[in-house]
């Protein structure tokens, strides 16, 4: 059987991938996972604020003193002797492209356009395959228009696809007032592909010391619902490609998200929870269900059960909600269907 798949135009053995996390800030671990049978990589995120502070705190010490005496200035180090950056970031990625054969695909965490261009330029001179763009953006200012949120994320593609070569991806929120219409306003714009969805980050409030704290929630398999639906909608209608996150936790969930038109499917908190090798377990199970139901290759059963191929494309709209709820029975909890 055949796994492979193609993503952002390059050509993957899986469409297993690990998304962006904590795992693979360890190089070790990007290894495990291609001998796991990832077909590619996605980096942990370089963040905005990385880049704000370390370029506030270089200003910060090039100028401190220089309203003082002329000849304090002599003690001032040279400029040009300064790296401002990640550099670390950029020497994972040029680690990681020796280390294995996969794609590695960089990411940039922001809401701005920022150092995002330069970034993801320097991104690309160190070997990055791909750089995926995560825009964690929560409008909080009640005078801010949808049209500006999303001429925001035009914005960031625009001037990051003009810096670099290689294929950019836009990570989306869920939350826009017409995701079908900025999908296709990305995908005009030159995005290689979207990722769906970006989970934010809920705050929560510790009730004894009266705080509001971070409380990150790993994902769920009930998660995956909306980004199977989203994606079997836009399949079809857009170029770029298409890449499944958030809730996929076995095969049948990977296999769900093939079918509505995913490319590849994104792996996180499962791997958090389970351990790198669970992709071996995931690719296991796929090949099986694969066998018994006589699939040869993956691009066999991507988009068979998208809107555009579904036998009743009703069900990915407003049109199945009533059917829904009156086939739900309180007493089981399960959904029967009326004879």
């Amino acid at each position: 059987m055949n796994l492979t798949t193609t993503y952002l135009g390059l050509e993957l053995k899986s469409p297993l991938v690990p998304s962006a996390s904590p795992l693979s800030e360890d190089i070790d671990n990007i290894k495990l996972m291609e001998d796991a049978g990832a077909g590619a990589v996605v980096m942990h995120s370089l963040f905005e604020e990385q880049l704000t502070l370390e370029e506030s705190a270089l200003d910060h010490h090039l100028s401190y003193g220089t309203e003082s005496f002329a000849e304090a200035l002599t003690y001032f180090p040279n400029i040009a002797k300064f790296r401002v950056g990640p550099e670390e970031y950029l020497d994972h990625i040029r680690k990681a492209k020796e280390k294995v054969d996969i794609p590695i695909i960089a990411s940039l965490n922001g809401c701005s356009v920022g150092g995002w261009t330069k970034y993801g330029k320097l991104m690309q001179e160190a070997g990055a395959s791909a750089l995926e763009l995560n825009i964690y953006y929560v409008p909080t200012n009640p005078d801010l228009s949808s049209q500006d949120i999303e001429q925001n994320y035009l914005d960031i593609l625009t001037f990051v696809k003009a810096a670099v070569t290689i294929p950019v991806a836009v990570k989306l929120s869920p939350y826009f007032t017409n995701t079908a219409n900025i999908a296709k306003r990305l995908d005009r714009a030159g995005a290689d592909g979207l990722v769906l969805f970006n989970r934010f980050y809920q705050p929560d409030i510790n009730l004894e010391n009266l705080e509001v704290e971070p409380h990150v929630l790993l994902s769920t398999p009930q998660a995956m619902r909306l980004p199977l639906r989203w994606i079997a909608i836009l399949y079809g209608h857009i170029q770029g490609s298409l890449a499944a996150t958030s809730g996929i936790h076995n095969a049948h969930d990977v296999i769900k998200m093939l079918m509505v038109g995913a490319n590849i499917t994104m792996l996180c908190s499962v791997l958090l929870r389970e351990g790198i090798n669970h992709i071996h377990c995931l690719e296991k199970d796929l090949r099986e269900w694969m066998k018994i139901h006589e699939y040869e290759s993956v691009k066999q059963m991507q988009g068979s059960m998208s809107q555009l191929n579904c036998p009743n494309p009703s069900t990915f709209e407003r049109a199945q909600y009533m059917k829904a709820l009156q086939t739900y029975n309180p007493d089981s909890g399960r959904v029967y269907t009326k004879s």
